[in-house]
């Protein structure tokens, strides 16, 4: 008996040192759960001096973010310069066809809308630059004034003056923008003292750098007429139909004569030869957008199969030399007209208008049928029927298959 009451207090006892065990286990593993935290916690305490730096890189990004400031060639160098290129069609551009026009008409009010037009070029650059940036609006008027000393300050090179001179002028403004109680003071202030110091300091600068390669461009142009022709027709022909802006290339560098005629070549091939070669997809509708529009439409069909690239700037590449060395085409009318191509037959008109200028400044006697059969040759003609072509055989050969030029 007695053996037995051993037994069953020793097994009481190995039960209760069991169960004990077992609260203990649970302890700890709840511990062990809880401790991960713990040491997260401790680490980040161990770690705060280390992690301040990214916290003021990311306090100092969320103000960048909440003032709308995106740095990055995107912005600035697509963006901003097709606001630009739109700034000036909206002012020098529509105001030369207007002048030009009234000249032809003898309709005086018709000289004078486009005087007033041509005028408020600089201002209406800015204002478009700093629009595109998404500037407030006390930043945007802002830049009436900045627009128009580094467009004047720039001379010929103004265009770039402004583009440079805005971009800096308008993020500065973001910068302060509504960060005061008389934001109505501060903001114009930064935004036009800033703007309007950088265009006395640099712009004149700017602008003779931008005058200087478009004078050298130009000047080879004349010198090498065969390649120089070729490559400016074939580099501005690509660049309209990047999502960057030709017209303002040719704005900023001041590219006229004969280096603008090979410009106006080189874009129309691309926007003539696109439409011709893709009216079996896009019919009438994509002729006249392309033709009259922008051969950019065509860009995500580029990244698609860039082989359908191909035509057009083989076009531009015959039919560049063939506009400085046969019918020596040049565009001395506005700089931006050398950059558009058809678009609008805003190029065709700048050959024109500038055929006006030579003989109002006695250069050139008179317009001849030669001069007629090379601007339609050049601009319409040869890149339709070049491109076409280089489609029908691209396509048997299967580098552009059916839908490849498709626009949605």
């Amino acid at each position: 008996m007695d053996n037995k009451l051993e037994e069953k207090e020793l097994k009481q006892q190995n039960n209760e040192d069991e169960i004990r065990n077992e609260t203990r286990s649970e302890n700890l593993s709840e511990d062990q759960r809880k401790d991960p935290i713990k040491d997260q916690t401790e680490d980040k305490k161990e770690s705060d001096g280390r992690e301040d730096n990214p916290k003021k890189q990311s306090g100092f990004k969320a103000f960048l973010e909440r003032k709308n400031i995106e740095i990055s060639p995107k912005r600035y160098f697509i963006d901003a310069m097709g606001a630009m290129a739109n700034g000036l069609f909206a002012s020098l551009l529509i105001g030369t066809i207007i002048s030009t026009l009234g000249q032809q008409l003898h309709v005086q009010i018709l000289i004078d809308i486009g005087t007033f037009a041509k005028g408020v070029a600089g201002p209406a650059m800015a204002v478009a630059i700093a629009y595109a940036l998404k500037a407030p609006p006390l930043v945007l008027f802002s830049m009436l004034a900045v627009g128009a000393s580094a467009n004047s300050l720039g001379g010929a090179g103004g265009p770039l003056a402004v583009l440079v001179i805005a971009i800096i002028a308008t993020e500065l403004g973001k910068l302060v923008s509504k960060e005061t109680k008389i934001d109505i003071l501060v903001t114009p202030l930064v935004s036009i003292g800033s703007g309007v110091l950088l265009s006395m300091g640099i712009a004149p600068y700017i602008g003779t750098a931008a005058s200087a390669l478009g004078q050298l461009i130009m000047w080879a142009t004349e010198l090498h007429p065969f390649m120089m022709g070729m490559l400016v027709s074939v580099l501005v022909g690509v660049a309209l139909t990047l999502p960057i802006s030709s017209a303002a290339i040719c704005a900023a560098l001041s590219l006229t004569g004969l280096a603008g005629g090979a410009a106006v070549a080189g874009c129309s091939a691309q926007m003539v030869g696109f439409a011709v070669m893709s009216y079996r997809e896009n019919k009438v509708g994509g002729l006249i957008s392309q033709g009259l529009g922008t051969s950019m439409l065509q860009m995500g069909n580029i990244v698609k199969n860039p082989r359908i690239w191909l035509p057009p700037i083989i076009a531009s590449a015959i039919t560049g030399p063939i506009a400085t060395c046969v019918f020596r085409m040049q565009m001395n009318g506005e700089a931006i007209s050398s950059g558009m191509g058809t678009c609008g037959l805003v190029g065709q008109i700048g050959v024109y208008t500038g055929w006006l200028n030579d003989i109002a400044e006695g250069t050139k006697t008179a317009i001849t049928a030669m001069d007629w059969i090379g601007l339609i040759l050049i601009s319409f003609v040869l890149p339709a029927l070049i491109t076409w072509l280089l489609g029908l055989l691209f396509r048997k050969i299967g580098w552009i298959r059916e839908g490849d030029l498709k626009l949605n």
